[in-house]
This record gives C-alpha cells, sequence and structure tokens, in this order.
C-alpha cells in the first residue's frame, strides 16, 4: 500500500491544479484510474481493496487536491458494468462516470415492489432497435440531477418473477422522464419518485443480457450493501458529477476542503464515520463525559465501529486468499444500521434538550447555531432524524437477516410458488 501512496503522491505532484475546472480535474483523476482505484484495471480502476482504496480517496484530500466525484454512478453503477458490461460499456458509460461527467441514479424500487423487489411492474416492450418503458420508481436518491439511471424493468411477464428482468442504462434527461422530489423530515430532499411514460432505452443499453436484470441486479445490490456498510468509507468531493449540477465548469480549487462530521454526502457510512469524535467533543464539552452511561455508550459505539473495519480487513484478506466471507455485504448492512441507531441515541442523549430542535433550511441552520450558541448541534439532529432510513434503503434489515438465514446458514425458506407461476400470475401489492 506503501508503494501505492508514493505513486499517487508523485502523481498528485505531477497534475494537481488548483486553476483547472472541475471537469479537467476530474477528466485526469478518472483516466489515470485514481478517481475508483477499487474498479479493475480494464474499467478505469487499479484493482485495489476496498480499504485501499478509501486510504487513496483520505490521501488526495489529505494532500490538498479535490477527491473523487461521489453519488451512486461511482458506488453503485460502474462496479456493476465493470462486473456484466462489455469493454463497449465500459467506455461508454464507466469512463464517463469515473470522470464525473455523468451522475447516475437508482430505479430498483416501486411502491408495490420495495423489499419484494423482483416483483416489479414497471414494463419495457421491445419496439425496433429500443425498448418502450412504462411504470413509476420511488427512492430514488439523486433522482433530480442524475444524467443516467440504472433500471430494472419487466421484460418478460410470461415467466417466473426473477426471470423476466432485464438491467438498462437509461438516459434520464428525455421526454417521457418525470422526477418529484420527495421532501423527508430532515428537511433535505435526497429522494425522489420518477414516472416514466414511454421512455426510450436503446437496445445496446441493456447490460448483461435480456432477462437477465435480476442477477446484474443482485450484484448492483452487493456493491450498495457494502457501500453503505461499516467498515470504513472513501472521501468524496463536495462538488457535485454531472451535467446537472452546475459544478464542472466551476474552478476546482473552490472546491478544496476537509471532509467534515457528516462526510459530506449525506449517506449513513460516510454519517456515521465522524460520530464517535463528533460525540466524544461534544461531550467533553458539555461535561456529560463524566456521566458513565455517555462514557459506556461511546465505548459500545466505539466498538461497533472497530468490529465493521476488522470485519473488512477479513474480508480482505480471504480474497487473497481466494475465499470469501458468505454474506460480509449483508452483515456490513446491519451493522450499519445498529451504528446509525447508537449514533441517534447517544448524539441525542448529549444534546440534552438542544436535541429537540432542527434547522431545515441553511438560514434557519444560521439562526439555531446563533441561540444554541452549538454549530455541531445540526450534525446530530440531522444524524437521529436520518438514522430512521439506514435500516430500510438497500433492504431492509429484515430483508439482510432472511437472505443471511437461507443462503448462508441454509435455513428454510417460506413455502411460496414465485420460483414456478408466471408473473403474470402472481398477486400484486399496491
Amino acid at each position: 500500500m506503501a508503494d501505492t501512496l508514493d505513486e499517487l503522491d508523485g502523481w498528485l505532484d505531477a497534475n494537481w491544479d488548483p486553476e483547472l475546472t472541475v471537469a479537467q480535474w476530474w477528466q485526469l483523476l478518472g483516466a489515470a484510474g485514481w478517481a475508483a482505484p477499487g474498479l479493475p484495471p480494464h474499467a478505469y480502476g487499479k484493482g485495489l481493496s476496498r480499504s485501499e482504496a478509501s486510504a487513496v480517496g483520505h490521501r488526495i484530500v489529505k494532500r490538498g487536491a479535490v477527491a473523487a466525484p461521489g453519488g451512486l454512478g461511482m458506488m453503485l453503477a460502474a462496479p456493476t458494468i465493470a462486473v456484466h458490461g462489455t469493454p463497449e460499456h465500459i467506455e461508454q458509460y464507466v469512463l464517463p462516470i469515473v470522470t464525473g461527467q455523468q451522475a447516475w441514479c437508482q430505479l430498483f424500487s416501486e411502491p408495490g415492489a420495495g423489499s419484494d423487489l423482483a416483483g416489479l411492474g414497471c414494463k419495457a416492450v421491445k419496439d425496433g432497435d429500443e425498448w418502450l418503458v412504462n411504470g413509476q420508481k420511488v427512492w430514488t436518491s439523486a433522482g433530480q440531477i442524475a444524467d443516467m439511471g440504472m433500471l430494472i424493468a419487466r421484460t418478460d411477464p410470461n415467466v417466473p418473477k426473477h426471470k423476466g428482468i432485464t438491467w438498462f442504462a437509461c438516459p434520464m434527461r428525455q421526454a417521457g422522464v418525470e422526477v418529484r422530489p420527495l421532501r423527508e423530515m430532515t428537511g433535505r430532499s435526497l429522494f425522489s419518485e420518477v414516472f416514466l411514460s414511454d421512455v426510450r432505452v436503446p437496445d445496446d443499453a441493456i447490460i448483461g443480457g435480456t432477462n437477465n436484470g435480476w442477477a446484474v441486479a443482485n450484484t448492483t445490490l452487493m456493491f450498495e450493501r457494502s457501500g453503505l456498510g461499516a467498515g470504513g468509507y472513501t472521501a468524496m468531493s463536495i462538488a457535485s458529477p454531472g451535467s446537472v449540477a452546475g459544478d464542472l465548469s466551476k474552478r476546482v480549487g473552490s472546491f478544496v476542503r476537509e471532509v467534515g462530521p457528516s462526510g459530506g454526502s449525506g449517506g449513513g457510512g460516510a454519517m456515521a464515520a465522524g460520530a464517535e469524535q463528533l460525540f466524544v467533543q461534544l461531550a467533553t464539552a458539555s461535561g456529560s463525559i463524566k456521566d458513565a452511561i455517555v462514557r459506556q455508550d461511546l465505548m459500545r459505539l466505539h466498538t461497533l465501529t472497530e468490529v465493521g473495519r476488522m470485519t473488512s480487513l477479513r474480508v480482505k484478506s480471504e480474497k487473497a486468499a481466494g475465499r470469501e466471507v458468505a454474506g460480509a455485504p449483508n452483515i456490513a448492512k446491519l451493522s450499519m444500521s445498529e451504528i446509525m441507531r447508537q449514533s441517534r441515541d447517544l448524539g441525542l442523549r448529549i444534546a440534552g434538550a438542544g436535541g429537540m430542535l432542527h434547522a431545515y433550511n441553511a438560514k434557519d441552520r444560521v439562526t439555531l447555531d446563533r441561540a444554541t450558541g452549538q454549530p455541531m448541534l445540526a450534525y446530530v439532529t440531522e444524524m437521529a432524524l436520518f438514522a430512521q432510513a439506514p435500516p430500510i434503503y438497500g433492504g431492509t434489515d429484515q430483508v439482510q437477516r432472511n437472505i443471511l438465514g437461507e443462503r448462508v446458514l441454509g435455513l428454510p425458506k417460506e413455502p411460496n410458488d414465485d420460483r414456478v407461476k408466471t408473473w403474470a400470475e402472481l398477486p400484486k401489492n399496491g
């Protein structure tokens, strides 16, 4: 790893220039393999482990440069396409992701197909060299700024539900795509609902083959659960990728800063990563560090974080030996859910009565900071409100436990006939 970081340092010395635009800097970073070093070399990466890729990201920030673009393109789309896509797909889709040219969203969940994702009803019908897509998606992170979407749609209703699904790279900036942001109790709108009406997707935008989308989607979900799980996170830029957000033409030096307690990304893993240090600072300042229960909960949070880190190292070690830890992504996801719950409860205990106050926009936050004299309080309250989300998105905690029970421990599945009956014959949710 030391050799890799030395190589990175030399590359930064030769290439970092704060006067470049964001687009120019990310083009250099992505094409050189430093934006997504966890990807394989044939997909603009360096084949590093998750912990090694994280170390690269933090080194870039520590050196005073702007980190790689964030978002679901980097976290999910690029690694999925690297596994299932053709060389042409990698050039067409992965390169614009690692260079920040395109932002992606995930068009998976539907109002009637959340935990039962394979029950989705969004339909894609072949029309010459294209597919016509009609349906509705929901809980679509960053849908309002996405150039592309990871779309799974039903392409054959006359086979069992897991077999008639296809994974598409769907252009979002076209007629027929309507994105409606959903305002959450944090005050943000990280998620959207998306309506697809006669949306056109090229036939060559299919990743992994027609009607093989369930296998491809499970790869995406594996990367999602690993990325959201405990065990570390990769530093990401506060500049937003893609053509919609408007950051690509700006001076890259304007985005230089250290990652704050929220991790700069709003995600559960990044948000929780700085929680322990933040809570120690707040407890020390308020005097609650003298409370034995607070100290005990701080150690519990530290222990959970360390277990997540060690699990990540174990996965790396097993992978190097040609083995794998069965269910590791699911375990990591469950661990992160518990860390978020512990962070919520501990943060509010330390905050005391101030934990009942929350600012829902930037203007109100300034007012609240002045009134309380606690500018870090906003991180505590946002984390507390956000903590309900990680146990749900990316597959609920109950789904993770079912997967571990059935696929890892070999426990019997609930009796059903959804592997025999066609999707058209099954009762529908909602």
